[in-house]
């Protein structure tokens, strides 16, 4: 998951550059909803979604509204003027608004195991992300900060918020039926912003993108979208909100290498040593909660 997550960075970079935005997040949910969908019919889920109550619903439609429409929407137009290896910042903060949300409403208990365990892992992906400048001077400074890191901003909070969501969710549903009918309803939401704001004119310049741009968004879709999406509900149901979170800490350790492999974007000798320190983080993170 984390893996996929990485790479989904310099992809959705690619995707951004060579299609209009809302457009992409649309055909990116459309595509991986047709999967989901194609996986819960041949699992017998299908059926099953007849059963579920008005309030299942309003959770799994509020689920769509922040983790599929609100975060695709500020993941495609922040990395329209954010660089990918920059823009993976954001993902660092997603487990620690995460966590400290999760003890708060679900009261998840902490440890000083987890707490420092996440710290760790934290500082892993800031010093992967800094390249070998301290991790602060990566941050703009609050009168610097353009419309993309407030975007990237938007991202952390749509996604602590399906993490939360899910987590209330998941007690009665699973996760394969969560993430497929989240991902149609957001894809739905995406699909109407996108023919409202950029017209149809934006569909019909999709099919002038390059082969890569392409290639990228079924890998955002398959990949990140749809197998990705449903790995970290079931991580969330099995784990806990906070636990679940914890793991994307090494998003962005795998986002920089992806984007320097595959974008040229300058990398670090720190990335190794801020990847060894978020695995550590993550292993001291999981002994806490055997713990807990």
């Amino acid at each position: 998951m984390a893996m996929i997550w990485g790479a989904s960075w310099p992809w959705g970079r690619i995707v951004a550059l060579n299609m209009p935005p809302l457009a992409a997040a649309a055909a990116r949910f459309l595509l991986a909803s047709a999967l989901l969908l194609v996986w819960m019919g041949r699992s017998g889920r299908l059926r099953a979604l007849r059963s579920l109550s008005p309030r299942q619903w309003l959770g799994l439609a509020l689920a769509a509204a922040t983790g599929v429409f609100g975060y695709a929407v500020f993941f495609m137009l922040a990395l329209q003027s954010v660089p990918s290896s920059r823009a993976v910042l954001a993902i660092a903060l997603n487990p620690v608004a995460t966590l400290l949300l999760a003890a708060l409403v679900f009261k998840e208990r902490l440890n000083g195991a987890i707490a420092l365990g996440m710290l760790l892992a934290v500082g892993g992906a800031l010093l992967a992300i800094g390249n070998g400048a301290p991790a602060p001077s990566q941050l703009p400074a609050a009168g610097d900060a353009g419309l993309g890191e407030w975007l990237l901003l938007g991202c952390v909070l749509c996604w602590a918020a399906y993490t939360l969501i899910g987590r209330a969710v998941l007690t009665r549903v699973d996760a394969l039926s969560a993430t497929g009918v989240s991902s149609v309803l957001g894809a739905l939401l995406l699909a109407l912003l996108s023919l409202g704001v950029e017209g149809p004119s934006a569909w019909r310049a999709m099919a002038q993108a390059p082969a890569a741009a392409w290639w990228s968004l079924l890998a955002l879709s398959f990949g990140a979208a749809a197998l990705a999406y449903a790995w970290y509900y079931a991580g969330v149901k099995a784990l806990g909100a906070g636990a679940a979170s914890g793991y994307i800490t090494l998003v962005p350790v795998f986002g920089v290498l992806c984007s320097s492999l595959w974008l040229g974007e300058p990398l670090g000798a720190t990335l190794l040593l801020g990847g060894l320190l978020a695995i550590g983080g993550m292993a001291l993170m999981h002994w806490g909660r055997l713990r807990a």
